[in-house]
This record gives C-alpha cells, sequence and structure tokens, in this order.
C-alpha cells in the first residue's frame, strides 16, 4: 500500500505540472514563461527523483540487510538525508541515459492534446501557431543566460556537497543539474547547428565522409555485422543496461554505492594505471576527464553496481534481468489484453478509457520494478555480509 500511494501522488503531482506546463507558454513576455516551462519540465524530473527514491525507502524496513544493520547499532536514516545523497548520482544517470527525453515528450503531447483545436484551427486558416513549441522556442541567447546561471548554482552546491555541508545541498545540485541542461538546451541546438554546418563544408571532413561512404559500399557483410549489431544493441540496453542503472540507484538508497573508477578496477593491474593517472600533470587530468567523462557517467556507476553484485554470484544479476523484462512484457501483453477485453465501438472512447488501464499497468509495473531491484540488493549484500564483504562503501 505505501509503494501504490508513493506512485499515485507521484502521477497526480506530475499530471498538475504537465497541465501547468501547457497553460503557463501562452500568453505575454513569451519567453519569460519559456523559462517556467523549463523549470516545470525539471520539477518533473525531481518528481520522478523523489517518488523513486520514496518507494525504494519505504521497502527499507523488509530487507534482511537493514535488520542486519540494526541489529548492529547503525541507525537508520531519515528519508530527506537519503534524497539529498541520491539526488547528485541520480541526475548523473537519469541525463547519460536519455531518461529526460521521456519527460519532455510528455510535454510535448500535454501541450498538443490541450490545445488541439488551436492547433487545427491555425492549419485550417493558414495560420502560425506556438501549440507544442514550449520546449523550442526559447530564444538562444536567453537560453545561454540561463545556462551560464545555472551552471554556477550547479558549481556552488556540488562544492557545498563535497564538503558536507548542511542540507539539501544534494537536491538542489541535482536541481541545478538538471535546469543547466533543460535551459541550455536551445542554445547548445543553435550553436551546435551553426557548428555541422561549418564543419560539413570543410575538405577535410568531406573527404572523411566519402572514404566512410565507399568502406559501406566495398568492405564485405558490412551490412550484415552493422545490421545485426543494430538489432542487439537496443535488446541489451533494455534488458540489461537500465535495470542495472536503477539498481544502481536501488543500491544508493540502500547506503551502498560507489562510482569511482578506482573501486571498479580495485586489486587488479588497472588499478596502476589509475594511480599514475592521478599523480600526472592536472592538464593530462583535465583532457582524460573531458575525453571520457560521457562514458564514466554512463557506465562507471553500473560497473560498480554489477561488480557488487557479483559478489553474490552471477546468476542473481541474470534472474534479475530476466525478472524485469517479464514484468515489462508481462505488463505490456496485460494492458493489451485488457484492453481486448473492455472492447469498444467505438475508437475515441479510449481518449477517456485508456487513462485508467494505463495508470492500472504502470502502477503495477512499477510498484514489482521497486521490489524485484530492493530483493535483488538485498540477496546481493546478504551473501556479501556472510562472505565478511559488506556492502557498505557509500
Amino acid at each position: 500500500m505505501p509503494l501504490i500511494l508513493w506512485f499515485a501522488a507521484g502521477e497526480l503531482a506530475r499530471f498538475v505540472l504537465l497541465y501547468g506546463a501547457t497553460e503557463v507558454a501562452y500568453g505575454d513576455a513569451r519567453q519569460l514563461r519559456l523559462i517556467a516551462v523549463m523549470t516545470l519540465l525539471t520539477l518533473i524530473v525531481m518528481t520522478a527523483m523523489t517518488v523513486t527514491t520514496g518507494m525504494l525507502y519505504t521497502l527499507r524496513g523488509a530487507l534482511w540487510e537493514m535488520r542486519a544493520r540494526a541489529g548492529e547499532g547503525v541507525a537508520e536514516e531519515r528519508f530527506f538525508r537519503v534524497l539529498d545523497r541520491v539526488a547528485p548520482v541520480f541526475a548523473v544517470l537519469y541525463l547519460a541515459w536519455g531518461f529526460q527525453r521521456e519527460d519532455a515528450r510528455d510535454v510535448y503531447q500535454m501541450d498538443i492534446f490541450h490545445h488541439f483545436y488551436d492547433l487545427t484551427d491555425a492549419a485550417w486558416f493558414g495560420e502560425e501557431t506556438d501549440v507544442g513549441r514550449g520546449l523550442t522556442d526559447l530564444d538562444w541567447r536567453v537560453s545561454l543566460g540561463a545556462m551560464v546561471v545555472t551552471f554556477g548554482l550547479k558549481m556552488l552546491f556540488a562544492k557545498f556537497v563535497e564538503q558536507g555541508k548542511g542540507k539539501f545541498y544534494g537536491f538542489l545540485a541535482a536541481f541545478s543539474e538538471f535546469a543547466f541542461v533543460f535551459y541550455g538546451l536551445n542554445a547548445t541546438v543553435a550553436i551546435a547547428d551553426a557548428r555541422s554546418e561549418w564543419m560539413e563544408h570543410r575538405n577535410v571532413v568531406a573527404g572523411t565522409s566519402d572514404l566512410w561512404e565507399q568502406a559501406q559500399k566495398t568492405v564485405p557483410a558490412w551490412d550484415a555485422v552493422t545490421g545485426v549489431f543494430g538489432d542487439f544493441w537496443p535488446l541489451f540496453i533494455g534488458a540489461v543496461a537500465v535495470p542495472l542503472a536503477w539498481l544502481t540507484v536501488a543500491m544508493l538508497v540502500f547506503g551502498a554505492f560507489s562510482d569511482e573508477a578506482r573501486t571498479l578496477v580495485k586489486g587488479t593491474r588497472l588499478e596502476k594505471g589509475v594511480d599514475r593517472l592521478e599523480s600526472s600533470h592536472d592538464l593530462t587530468q583535465k583532457s582524460f576527464n573531458q575525453v571520457t567523462g560521457g562514458f564514466r557517467d554512463r557506465w562507471v556507476p553500473l560497473a560498480n553496481a554489477l561488480r557488487m553484485v557479483f559478489k553474490s554470484g552471477a546468476p542473481v544479476f541474470g534472474m534479475m534481468c530476466l525478472c524485469y523484462v517479464a514484468i515489462t512484457v508481462a505488463g505490456e501483453y496485460g494492458q493489451r489484453a485488457l484492453l481486448t477485453l473492455i472492447g469498444t465501438r467505438e475508437e475515441w472512447v479510449w481518449v477517456y478509457q485508456g487513462a485508467p488501464v494505463s495508470f492500472v499497468r504502470e502502477m503495477l509495473q512499477t510498484v514489482l520494478t521497486m521490489a524485484l531491484l530492493a530483493a535483488t540488493y538485498d540477496i546481493a549484500a546478504t551473501r556479501a555480509r556472510l562472505n565478511g564483504e559488506p556492502l557498505n562503501d557509500a
């Protein structure tokens, strides 16, 4: 029941914020209104973070590992302390894996649905319309200015988090991280478009493109290899990487997590390479961080989570991935079966009938997924504790 209540509260807050984003975008002082739309999008993502953390936090009392810690005299953390710890890493993982795209898509779809007649009237009379452009019409100069401000706030709150000062700085750092990306989206796109247009006319780039196209035509089995990889990679991401990313968040809620490369390679020959890098010139370290930043943000936390789970045996992780996929597939087919069972003669009635069915499916799927993540962590942590290596590196 607490999981259901968390989910329902999150969906209610999400709907209110989505509706607000579709209303605030229209009127005078449009650029200020578009900044408000970006702010609401940021709050939508923060709501998802809070609900996810709350659902996992609710399950702490049912875990063997938490009972073992309580028996050792470890005090239970308060929810807001856990949320403050989760927030910065959640922001990095959420953005690194592109989960914000679904939130932006929901804002766009709500805008189109809510102002459908305004859109069709404009199309009928050949007029321009702002419907559906709340996330794209922000002037790039305003976007760049907001980007600079939020970047400064992000760095400030990150310093406070590193120094362990005060409360809610982790939450504010995550808010600034999301806002930095969303506010700067239009400026980034404008600059990237101008840069790509300039780059396309360079001789070296043009020559490289010709060589690449020639290689695709002449290399044997090129289409077969790339086709198999293209078919396999999305399945790998959805069945392995995505559940591992959410497991990383769960581990952080329960107090066992690391996003450091040193932790990943500890006890191996690669640890010497990390030592050499950290002892190198500052410019070398900064250059390495610039080149590998996106890769490290996306994969190092997941690799560390995988390392922790593998301490209890690979079958635990395999079973988690299998159950995660089974829950997703069962939810989709269950919704399809329920819609078929209800039936209707008019397609338009699904505008209001489909919403509660989707709510029930997403609720069951989310509750089972949170329970699956908690169970996976609990098994791994309990086995690690019995082996004398408790998962307590947070």
